[in-house]
């Protein structure tokens, strides 16, 4: 029988439990094959104890990756202070990285599970926050080397410069928690492969590759 449920310290356990058993669900079976019911089951509650704290599977999902994106934009935020642009954009594509292989089964469901797209109706993050938005994070200290003429000068599309950088670093990021394990593949060092991947990016785009670190 599941404890019973006695104070703000105890429901906020246990929204976080509820949280933690929907995201390690959706990302072993898929969002759509988890019902409530089984989420429930694996923390030993009933399906009503979840419908107290969410109103459906949508809302629950929208929860887990609130979460989520809050946590992976609040590690950024001192980053986002760091004054030379082109460190700010490195230590950005570090910290990114950083995040999505310390919390493996978080990025799954945040970049590598297939769902509907953000319900905007619920959610608790502003889209272009950069307190809440981790991509407007990144397009903020992107715009601000594309207005100080960092980028080669046939590059005429800052969000197109960012997108670019995102795509590269989740290349890297999913292959490792994907199939970071296979014994087929001989990997080098992930950090090696990370190096290397932003050094190659970054001289492709910027004016002045030579002062890179």
């Amino acid at each position: 029988m599941p404890p019973k449920i006695k104070s703000p310290e105890d429901r906020e356990l246990l929204r976080t439990s509820i949280l933690d058993a929907a995201r390690t669900l959706f990302v072993e079976r898929g969002i759509e094959a988890v019902s409530m019911r089984e989420i429930a089951k694996k923390i030993n509650y009933s399906a009503t104890t979840l419908y107290n704290y969410f109103s459906d599977k949508e809302a629950l999902l929208q929860a887990v990756c609130d979460e989520d994106f809050l946590a992976l934009a609040s590690g950024m935020r001192d980053i986002m202070q760091l004054p030379d642009l082109i460190a700010r954009i490195q230590a950005f594509c570090n910290g990114y990285a950083q995040f999505a292989l310390s919390h493996p089964n978080h990025y799954r469901l945040m970049f590598m599970t297939p769902r509907t797209p953000c319900n905007l109706d619920i959610t608790q993050i502003q889209q272009g926050n950069t307190e809440q938005d981790a991509y407007a994070q990144l397009k903020q200290v992107v715009q601000a080397a594309f207005d100080a003429h960092l980028f080669k000068a046939e590059l005429t599309d800052s969000e197109l410069i960012a997108q670019t950088l995102w795509a590269s670093v989740h290349g890297v990021c999913s292959l490792e928690i994907a199939l970071g394990h296979e014994t087929w593949i001989n990997w080098e060092d992930i950090d090696t492969r990370l190096r290397l991947m932003q050094r190659a990016i970054l001289s492709g785009v910027l004016q002045h590759p030579e002062n890179l670190n």
